[in-house]
């Protein structure tokens, strides 16, 4: 019996980091050829993470260009795609989340007439314009798949409000969950000396990453605004690490209010494994990111989230996360809650993690074992916080 082709494609480094334990997950199955493409929509941040976790890639579309927009995006990751699929004539593709790649793999596969597995299926924020392009992204995708790996009971339920056969649906976990497990060490070093050299113990180190599309202008604005006044307020007694993103636009409003401020530490983005292991350390974690959402649960931190909207309220309603948007007075009354009141943050920190249990890749394989007639064998689903 021939093997069972399998092409994952990814081209960001939030995906890279969530499809590299299932990329090696499938590595270790005897039934499965797997191949790996990347669409390099982010170029330097997405090496990072292949090379922590010694990814060989099959294809690399290297599509990113500076200032590149989403045509741009879509019309270079679809032009690849197409010689990729002629070649491989895969059995499956799988593809991750709700970047542009996302999608347009997605699309690529279904004129192509291949199977489509969504991994982190069913999130969403109901709001098209936020996050953008992203919910739209995830949605299109959902319309386009064939086998659906939702993370979360509530991802299901969301897929199922829609028309999703329950039959293609399946509750595995997060695969974050599962790469916190390669990255995260208690005796870690640094490779930036400046990182080791802070006072963790003494200082409460809030992490922040601020970049989305849709904060850009007066809502960044606002964001680097209450974190300059933070950092005035406490002092010595706050110390705030801001990974700051490589677009222009992002750059220019940090660098501009926040550069020079002695308790701030404005740093190139971190590889994965040194974000992993600061977040771990920190005291308190603010972001837009959707990623970090499900990470910094997992490490016990509160997690500000600087949107209006998210399509991941699972931690929202545990209590580890708290949306708090983007205004200045509301993000600065909320960081300074969890910076004086122990109550309140004890509280955050110790609810329970809602996004899985480090065995999503396991679960993702055997569905699609099962899914194929390699096993008669359904997964068991993943019970959120359990």
């Amino acid at each position: 019996m021939s093997k069972l082709k399998v092409v994952s494609i990814f081209g960001t480094r939030p995906e890279a980091i969530k499809m590299a334990p299932l990329i090696k997950a499938l590595e270790k199955e005897k039934d499965f050829e797997s191949k790996v493409c990347v669409t390099a929509q982010h170029r330097d941040m997405l090496d990072q993470v292949l090379r922590l976790f010694n990814i060989v890639t099959d294809y690399d579309l290297n599509i990113m260009k500076e200032r590149q927009t989403l045509f741009q995006i879509t019309t270079s990751v679809l032009t690849g795609l197409e010689e990729v699929f002629k070649k491989e004539n895969p059995d499956l593709v799988l593809v991750h989340g709700d970047t542009t790649t996302t999608f347009v793999a997605a699309l690529a596969a279904f004129y192509n007439k291949i199977k489509i597995g969504h991994v982190e299926a069913g999130l969403r924020s109901f709001n098209k314009w936020f996050p953008y392009p992203e919910e739209i992204n995830r949605k299109l995708t959902g319309v386009l798949a064939d086998l659906h790996f939702a993370p979360t009971p509530k991802a299901k339920t969301n897929l199922l409000k829609e028309g999703v056969s329950e039959d293609s649906i399946f509750i595995t976990g997060n695969t974050v969950i599962d790469a916190m497990a390669y990255t995260i060490k208690k005796d870690y070093v640094f490779r930036d000396e400046r990182l080791n050299k802070i006072d963790y113990e003494n200082k409460k180190v809030i992490v922040i990453t601020a970049h989305r599309r849709e904060n850009w202008g007066k809502p960044l604005e606002n964001i680097c605004n209450a974190l300059k006044d933070i950092s005035l307020e406490y002092g010595n007694k706050v110390y705030i690490v801001y990974p700051v993103h490589m677009n222009p636009v992002v750059r220019e409003t940090v660098f501009n209010i926040l550069g020079g401020l002695d308790n701030v530490l404005l740093l190139e983005p971190l590889d994965t494994d040194e974000m992993h292991n600061l977040m771990a350390r920190c005291y308190m974690v603010m972001t837009d990111s959707g990623g970090l959402q499900e990470e910094v649960p997992f490490l016990g931190k509160p997690v500000l989230v600087l949107r209006d909207v998210t399509e991941r309220p699972e931690a929202v309603e545990a209590g580890t996360v708290k949306l708090v948007g983007t205004a200045y007075e509301k993000i600065y009354k909320e960081a300074s809650i969890l910076l004086k009141n122990k109550e309140e943050y004890d509280r955050m920190a110790n609810a329970v993690n809602p996004y899985g249990d480090g065995k999503a890749s396991f679960r993702i394989v055997q569905a699609i074992k099962y899914v194929f007639g390699l096993t008669g064998i359904k997964p068991e689903e993943y019970k959120s916080g359990g």
